[in-house]
């Protein structure tokens, strides 16, 4: 396994991207790229974007590349042997775990988007692996699993989101046994996880029904993909976060708060009993946790420019507003009912941020069918990770029921369009 020293890596680190084509997985490569020997890339998997995949093969020649659809395989399997690139090609969701799994790969980067990354970030972790977090719903379906799987198999957990990367950044190593381990830490009174407000903060409540998906993903600060833009947009992404947040720091909801601060220049804060508060400030790129966690706990240069707080000139902050935002209180209830409420939360939120995306379901539309969803299903324990399968599948085909019932869209048609 790959070791730092504090003068550098003798021996590159393994790394494997999963999702490499998004923009988690690009700035994880542009991070690397600028630390030639320290990173060895073992792996790069996409879903279906072979083109974009085949340049990054190209620079980084992995030992395996993995695309989820079995055609965009095939294809970037013959440009791979037709310009002799070293790189073995695979298909299929299966072969995301098996990447996450290998034995060349000390770290790997789980930058899968939705659902679909709950399987490979689990096999990293019960293969031991250094786990580096940006896909929050892995925490989210199923947090109990993947941190008893993070103890048991000894992994280390560190997370990428920038909220999360902040509080792991404020709060005492000692206290939490270094990276995240879902122990509450002494003296920690509770979180506060910013948001900006994403693209609405300001905009009429009454004319909400009328954005478009263009204007929805529209970030007023950082760069990111359609799904997780929407997100933002109606605060789901900061109620996704706050599930995260509980159990990687293992604080009750209760303690943790959300912050509006529209500058996304303070990442987020840790209050502590005496009053203190500690917050982690940056300038709104992800290669700052990103390069954190890939070399923690050493620090490497990211690419990312300094902070001019005299520039900045002002910091603000305010309260979100949960009545123009009710994806926030939703997140909260599922949050504190536990279970398979928070599954249930992510699949009806997939499902109804599709369905907005592809044109078939206005913007508020999309909290109202969340709602629709957690109404219509019980909650039941999440023990076992079939469970937790079983009830993303029951929420989303509710999910595909109530979006047909609100928009008289032929299920067909909008089945397709979710797959899509």
């Amino acid at each position: 396994m790959a070791t730092a020293s504090s003068c550098g890596t003798s021996v590159p680190r393994g790394l494997v991207v999963l999702g490499s084509t998004g923009s988690i997985g690009r700035s994880t490569l542009d991070v690397v790229q600028r630390h030639s020997g320290r990173f060895a890339v073992v792996a790069l998997t996409a879903n279906r974007d072979w083109s974009r995949l085949l340049e990054q093969v190209r620079a980084f020649r992995p030992q395996h590349a993995v695309l989820v659809d079995a055609t965009a395989a095939a294809q970037l399997a013959a440009a791979v042997r037709a310009e002799g690139l070293p790189t073995e090609v695979h298909a299929g969701a299966a072969a995301l775990a098996e990447v996450a799994a290998l034995p060349a790969a000390d770290s790997v980067m789980a930058a899968i988007v939705g659902a679909a990354g709950l399987l490979p970030t689990l096999a990293a972790a019960r293969a031991g692996k250094r786990v580096l977090l940006a896909n929050k719903e892995a925490l989210v379906m199923s947090g109990r699993l993947l941190m008893e799987a993070v103890a048991t198999h000894g992994a280390t957990l560190l997370p990428i989101d920038s909220e999360h990367n902040a509080i792991f950044q404020c709060l005492p190593q000692g206290g939490v046994g270094g990276p995240a381990a879902g122990r509450e830490a002494p003296g920690v009174r509770r979180l506060l996880l910013t948001a900006s407000g994403g693209p609405f903060l300001r905009r009429p409540a009454n004319t909400l029904a009328n954005v478009t998906p263009d204007e929805a993903c529209k970030h007023p600060k950082w760069s990111m993909g359609r799904k997780i833009s929407v997100d933002s947009a109606t605060l789901m992404n900061k109620g996704l976060e706050l599930i995260e947040a509980h159990w990687l720091f293992g604080l009750p909801p209760a303690r943790i708060d959300i912050v509006v601060h529209p500058e996304s220049i303070v990442h987020s804060l840790v209050e502590y009993v005496d009053g203190s508060v500690l917050a982690q400030l940056g300038a709104p790129d992800m290669r700052t946790p990103i390069a954190q966690a890939l070399a923690w706990p050493e620090r490497i240069e990211s690419g990312v420019a300094s902070l001019d707080l005299t520039a900045v000139a002002r910091l603000n902050f305010e309260a979100p507003d949960e009545v123009r935002f009710p994806a926030l209180r939703l997140a909260r209830a599922a949050a504190e009912a536990g279970g398979t409420a928070p599954a249930m939360l992510n699949a009806a939120n997939e499902i109804a941020v599709a369905a907005f995306l592809g044109g078939a379901l206005n913007f508020p539309g999309i909290s109202a069918v969340i709602e629709d969803v957690l109404n219509a299903l019980a909650v039941t324990p999440a023990v076992t990770l079939e469970q937790v399968v079983a009830a993303d599948a029951a929420a989303r085909r509710v999910a595909v029921e109530h979006v047909v019932a609100r928009t008289g869209m032929a299920r067909q048609t909008l089945e397709e369009m979710v797959a899509c």
